[in-house]
């Protein structure tokens, strides 16, 4: 294994996600948030079955034996998808990233009601210090009362999507036994291009020359992301490489201000410290416990 290489990676993959992130933010106001997500997938697709047919894994991306494990992962990681687009056309960027880490410590708490995971109490204190600083970024917004319906509705997307999102990990990690990561990352991304095509009714345009060129960015961007997230685990372990995750808060506020003209709040830099922090700690405790997570964790993509 070579550690540097893996967090060299997983560094450009979270880089990578962000700059796609910031795309579909930037495309937000001229498509519908399903087509957003058919072009997301649709053009990561030829990426990921190019990387397997070079890796010599496409036979094992199509196998499968358990194919409604497979729809089950697709239509929660789909809507979670769905829901973290959405929110980017109403909220900050920064915001949105910080938020979305909700979904670690949801992840901590559903392992424990559906697997059984044992919750011990150092867990559930980094768990409790996590949801504080996602009251902190949100503290603002609820004290607020002239607060818009956009905004409102913004933030009830991103806690859905992280919500999701942990449901998506916990879903995975009953998967790993009997499915392969190339399986699950072909069938999500296929199986979500299919099922996006199902809200064309629901208004899909033809974007402009730019509109395009950005959303199949988007799908190409996410597309290598993904690619090199599972490579990533190919070269550290996962205790190695999870705090590196946090990486996206800081792209996200540099892009944020750069292309949105957006300055993060006091209230959004001290809960994402505080969101760092605690994540950092069940990292480290996991660690410590010698708790196996590096199966699930390659195949799951940021937004679902």
């Amino acid at each position: 294994m070579s550690p540097l290489r893996g967090i060299a990676y997983k560094i450009a993959a979270i880089f990578f996600f962000s700059i796609m992130a910031a795309l579909i933010k930037a495309s937000a106001d001229d498509v519908p948030t399903g087509e957003a997500v058919f072009f997301r997938s649709f053009f990561a697709l030829p990426v990921i079955v190019i990387w397997l047919l070079v890796q010599g894994k496409l036979r094992d991306g199509i196998r499968t034996q358990r194919p409604m494990f497979h729809l089950i992962r697709s239509l929660v990681g789909g809507a979670a998808m769905a829901f973290a687009f959405a929110a980017l056309g109403m909220l900050p960027l920064p915001e949105v990233e910080v938020l979305g880490y909700l979904a670690v410590f949801l992840t901590v708490i559903f392992a424990a009601v559906i697997l059984g995971e044992r919750l011990r109490a150092f867990r559930l204190a980094s768990v409790a210090l996590g949801m504080i600083g996602v009251l902190i970024v949100l503290w603002p917004r609820l004290t607020l009362d002239d607060m818009n319906r956009t905004i409102q509705i913004g933030i009830a997307c991103i806690l859905i999507s992280a919500a999701l999102r942990a449901l998506v990990v916990v879903h995975i990690r009953r998967m790993v036994s009997s499915e392969s990561t190339s399986s699950i990352v072909f069938y999500f991304t296929m199986t979500t291009t299919v099922l996006s095509l199902f809200t064309m009714p629901f208004g899909w345009v033809w974007p402009d020359a730019a509109t395009f060129t950005m959303l199949v960015f988007s799908g190409l961007l996410g597309g290598v992301a993904q690619i090199l997230v599972t490579t990533s685990y190919k070269h550290a372990e996962v205790a190695v490489l999870a705090p590196f995750d946090y990486a996206s808060i800081l792209f996200s506020i540099v892009l944020g201000y750069v292309f949105f003209d957006e300055v993060p709040t006091i209230w959004v830099l001290s809960g994402a410290a505080v969101i760092i922090s605690a994540g950092v700690l069940i990292v480290w405790r996991e660690r410590q416990l010698g708790l196996e997570r590096g199966k699930a964790r390659p195949s799951i993509s940021k937004e679902g």
